[in-house]
Order: C-alpha cells, then sequence, then structure tokens
C-alpha cells in the first residue's frame, strides 16, 4: 500500500507541469489557434521564474511569487508573438509554434548559461501548484460548457464566421486564448525551475512540452481527462526512474516509454476517431468576410 501510494503521488509530482501547460493548450485549441511552442515557452517561464526568484543569490535578493508572475508573463508575452504571426499576419500555424519552440530553447539556454549550477533558496511546497493545477481543470470544465464566456470562446473554435456574424471580435477572442495558454506553459516552467527541481538547467524541460501538446489530443480537449491523462503520464514517468538498472530491459528503453506510449496512444485514439473532438476551425486563421 505504501508502495502505491507513493507511486500515486510521484506521479502527481510529474504530471503537474503536465497538466498546466495542457489546460492551456486546451484552452487556445478551443479557440480554433494551434500552438506547437509550448516546449519552447515552458522554458523561457522555467528560466524567467528562476532568475527573478533567485535574485543576485544572496537571501532575500528574489521573490519566489514574483518568480511565477514572471513566468507566466515571459510564457505569455511568446505565445503573443505567436498570436501576432498566426491571428494578424495568418501565418502557418504549425510552422510558427515549431518556430516558437525553437526560439524559446535557444534563447533560454543563452540567456542561462550564467544561472547554471545556482540552487534556488527556499523551496516552495509543490501541493499548492498541484492542488491548484487540479482545481482550475474543474473550473475550466464549467467554464467551457456552463458559462455564457466559455461557449463564447468553443464558437470561435467551431465556426468562426457565425461568431463575427453575432458580433464576437474573434481575433480578440483568439488572442486572449493564446496568451492564457502561453501564461500556462510558463507556469508550467516554473514549476520545474522553482518547485520539481529548484535550478536552471539548460534543456530542463525534456520534452514534457510535446507531450502537453499530445494530451490534448489524448484528452478530447477535455480539462476534466487532463486531470487523469497528466497523472497517467506522470505515472509513466516515475516509473521511467524507478525500473531503470533493476530489469534486463535497457536503460533506453525507460527513457524513452513517455514519447513511445505518446504514439501509441494518438495512434489509437486516431482508429477511435478521436479527432472528430477537435474543434472544427482549429488551425485555420479567419479573415472578416470569409465563410
Amino acid at each position: 500500500m505504501d508502495e502505491i501510494l507513493n507511486a500515486l503521488l510521484r506521479a502527481l509530482a510529474f504530471g503537474t507541469p503536465l497538466l498546466l501547460a495542457s489546460l492551456g493548450a486546451v484552452i487556445n485549441e478551443r479557440a480554433g489557434v494551434v500552438n506547437l511552442g509550448v516546449e519552447g515557452m515552458m522554458a523561457l517561464g522555467a528560466l524567467a521564474g528562476f532568475a527573478v526568484a533567485y535574485g543576485d543569490g544572496s537571501p532575500g535578493s528574489g521573490s519566489i511569487w514574483l518568480g511565477i508572475l514572471a513566468a507566466m508573463a515571459a510564457g505569455g508575452l511568446a505565445a503573443l508573438l505567436h498570436a501576432f504571426v498566426t491571428i494578424t499576419l495568418r501565418a502557418n500555424q504549425f510552422v510558427s509554434g515549431l518556430s516558437l519552440t525553437l526560439l524559446g530553447l535557444g534563447v533560454a539556454g543563452l540567456l542561462g548559461k550564467k544561472y547554471e549550477g545556482f540552487p534556488l533558496i527556499g523551496q516552495p511546497n509543490q501541493w499548492p501548484f498541484t492542488i491548484g493545477a487540479i482545481v482550475l481543470a474543474l473550473l475550466l470544465a464549467f467554464w467551457l460548457t456552463s458559462t455564457r464566456a466559455g461557449l463564447t470562446l468553443r464558437s470561435v473554435g467551431e465556426n468562426p464566421a457565425a461568431a463575427d456574424v453575432l458580433g464576437l471580435n474573434v481575433n480578440l477572442i483568439r488572442y486572449g486564448a493564446v496568451a492564457f495558454g502561453g501564461a500556462m506553459a510558463g507556469l508550467a516552467g516554473a514549476y520545474l525551475s522553482l518547485v520539481y527541481r529548484p535550478s536552471w538547467t539548460d534543456g530542463m524541460t525534456a520534452g514534457l512540452g510535446w507531450i502537453a501538446v499530445a494530451l490534448v489530443i489524448f484528452v478530447g480537449w477535455s480539462p476534466l481527462r487532463a486531470i487523469f491523462g497528466s497523472i497517467f503520464f506522470g505515472l509513466l514517468y516515475y516509473l521511467q526512474f524507478r525500473l531503470q538498472g533493476k530489469t534486463f530491459i535497457p536503460t533506453e528503453f525507460f527513457s524513452a516509454m513517455p514519447y513511445l506510449l505518446v504514439i501509441i496512444v494518438l495512434a489509437l485514439a486516431g482508429l477511435r476517431g478521436q479527432q472528430g473532438a477537435a474543434p472544427e476551425a482549429l488551425g485555420r486563421p479567419y479573415t472578416r468576410g470569409e465563410r
């Protein structure tokens, strides 16, 4: 029983950044905008959060809470760049997102060199982040299905032309959704550098952003199901470290296990017709007057 409880707690610890990032991606994709830049925004958030929380390294020179805000701001600003390119300039959303990932990882790696090897003084507790992420998922599930604002967001992702006819500002709503997604990715990055591993290391996102993007499809764009999906993938990460060196299976297999399972579950989702749950206008830019 103790082993099961420990595994669940570890799964929650690993799954928290996945849940935070995937909730943001659910919202911007519900509005019809794909952002594959989650990995890059998480890296920028992780660096910004650590830099502000660390300060000059002396006690009291930094602030954990300001670090969290800085991480969300960094992710949100990066997302707004993606929004400008894809919503205003109507560029390809997939290409822009991939470029944002490369940009975010590169900038974070370059600017973060001076912080490498320094630990954070005063590690915050994990549970406010984990419980807060779960509560947020529940609130977003209710908001999307039972409030006028949530239904408005979904209408923009399903049929932006009809939403436009009703007087809704499609582009503004999409900008807001993308910015929220970026802020959540930045918060997920802050969790990594401030809570899970209170330090800055280049590449510390380790592909979690890509898993978060895939998780959105896996859970059918549902904030509620994202809770269970993130715990599931969090458990896989725990098993990856728990089983290494204890079986005859090569270590590389366990390192690749979460990513292999992403491919498998997405393939199964495709076979089940899960892609039918995607917003109708997902990935398509909108120009007023087009039908």
